[in-house]
C-alpha cells in the first residue's frame, strides 16, 4: 500500500472542544478504485478534494453505500475499534445489493487500521470522545447509460466526534404517512439514497417540534420499524422489545450488540413486531419504562416522549434504567476499561 504523508496538517488547528459532528475532518483518507474486474492501487493519502466527470454514474442513478464506525482510545493511549468484522461484512451486504463489486477483506481492514494508525492522534481520550470513521463506495464511471458502472471508488475518510445528541430531552414523531423503506427494496442496506429520502419527512417532524422521526412499515403503518437513523428498543415493564430486522430494517451493530448484553446480564429480549397501538395502549396503562434508540453515531440515546395522531406522550425517567445500564457496558468495551469478554474490541 502507497502511503503519502501529510506535509500540511490541520490537527494542531482544531478546536477539539467545540466540534460540530461530520464537519472536520483529519489529515489523510484511504482511496482504492475498481478498474478492468478488480480493485487496484489501494494508498493513504493527503485528505483532498477528489475530481469527478459530470457524467459520474453514482450521480445520476444512486449507486452508492456507506458504513459508519468510530474508534476511542483508552487511557493508555492504545486506539481500538468495536467491532470492525461486522461493518466489513455489513458493507459488502450493501455492495451486493447495489450491484457493486465486493471489498476484498484485506484491502478494507488494512487500509482501515492503517488509516485510524496514522491519524491516531485525532482520537482523543475521556468518554464521549471518539474518531468517526466512513468507508464508503461509489459508482465513478463516466457514463448516464442507465446499468451498473464498470468503475468505483472506495474511500475512507475519518471525523473527530464527540458526544452526538446534548439536549436533555429528545422527543420524536411516529410517522403515519412517510416509510424509510419498503418491502423487497434496499432499506436492510447503507444506501445512499436511504437517507437522502429520510430528510423531508424527519424536517416535517422537526418543525413540529420533535427531534427525529419514529418510521413505520411501508404496508398499514402499523408496526414500528426504526427511529431517524437508530434502531429503536422498547421496556414493557422488565421486557426489552426490539423489532426483527428484514428487508426494510437495517441489522444495526450496535442494536446487537444491545440484544447481546442484554440477554447477559438476565434482561427478558424479545425480537418481534412491535406496533403502535401496543406502544400507545402500554403509556396509558403504565407498562412502559423506556424507549431509547441505538446507533453507531449515539451508542444509545434515552427517548423522552413521542407524539401520534396529534397527541404527545411523556415518558418519566425510571431508575436503574436499562439504556444507561446496557450503554454503560457498552462504551466500557470500547474505552477499554472492562474486559471484552465477546470479542469484540480490535486494537489499531
Amino acid at each position: 500500500m502507497e502511503i503519502i504523508k501529510n506535509d500540511n496538517p490541520k490537527f494542531n488547528k482544531v478546536d477539539f472542544e467545540n466540534l460540530s459532528f461530520g464537519e472536520t475532518f483529519t489529515d489523510h483518507m484511504f482511496i482504492c478504485d475498481f478498474l478492468d474486474g478488480n480493485w487496484v492501487d489501494p494508498k493513504i493519502i493527503p485528505y483532498q478534494n477528489i475530481s469527478i466527470d459530470p457524467s459520474t454514474s453514482a450521480l445520476h442513478y444512486g449507486q452508492a453505500i456507506f458504513e459508519g464506525m468510530k474508534a476511542y482510545k483508552d487511557h493508555n493511549n492504545k486506539v481500538w475499534l468495536f467491532r470492525p468484522e461486522d461493518n466489513f461484512e455489513r458493507l459488502n451486504k450493501s455492495c451486493k445489493r447495489m450491484k457493486i463489486p465486493e471489498i476484498p477483506k484485506d484491502i478494507f481492514m488494512n487500509g482501515l487500521k492503517k488509516l485510524v494508525s496514522i491519524d491516531s492522534d485525532w482520537v482523543k481520550p475521556g468518554n464521549g470522545n471518539s474518531l468517526y470513521i466512513r468507508p464508503f463506495v461509489f459508482a465513478s464511471q463516466a457514463t448516464v447509460q442507465a446499468s451498473p458502472s464498470s468503475e468505483y471508488k472506495f474511500i475512507i475518510i475519518c471525523s473527530p466526534a464527540k458526544s452526538y445528541y446534548n439536549e436533555s430531552k429528545f422527543n420524536v414523531l411516529i410517522s403515519e404517512k412517510y416509510s424509510r423503506a419498503s418491502s423487497g427494496g434496499v432499506g436492510f442496506a447503507k444506501a445512499a439514497g436511504n437517507y437522502g429520502s429520510s430528510f423531508y419527512p424527519t424536517s416535517i417532524a422537526q418543525n413540529k417540534g420533535y427531534h427525529q422521526i419514529i418510521w413505520t412499515d411501508s404496508n398499514e403503518h402499523k408496526f414500528i420499524e426504526e427511529a431517524g437513523t437508530m434502531n429503536i428498543f422498547f421496556r414493557i415493564e422488565n421486557k426489552l422489545i426490539t423489532a426483527p430486522t428484514n428487508d426494510r430494517i437495517l441489522d444495526g451493530i450496535t442494536r446487537k450488540s444491545v440484544i447481546q448484553i442484554a440477554k447477559d446480564i438476565g434482561i427478558d429480549v424479545e425480537v418481534r413486531p412491535f406496533t403502535v397501538d401496543e406502544l400507545v395502549a402500554a403509556v396509558k396503562n403504565k407498562s412502559l419504562k423506556e424507549i431509547f434508540g441505538a446507533g453507531t453515531a449515539v451508542v444509545i440515546l434515552s427517548i423522552s416522549g413521542f407524539g401520534y395522531k396529534n397527541i404527545d406522550y411523556d415518558i418519566k425517567p425510571v431508575k436503574e434504567s436499562y439504556a444507561e445500564k446496557i450503554k454503560k457496558i457498552i462504551t466500557d468495551i470500547q474505552y477499554n476499561r472492562s474486559d471484552d469478554k465477546f470479542g469484540w474490541r480490535s486494537e489499531v
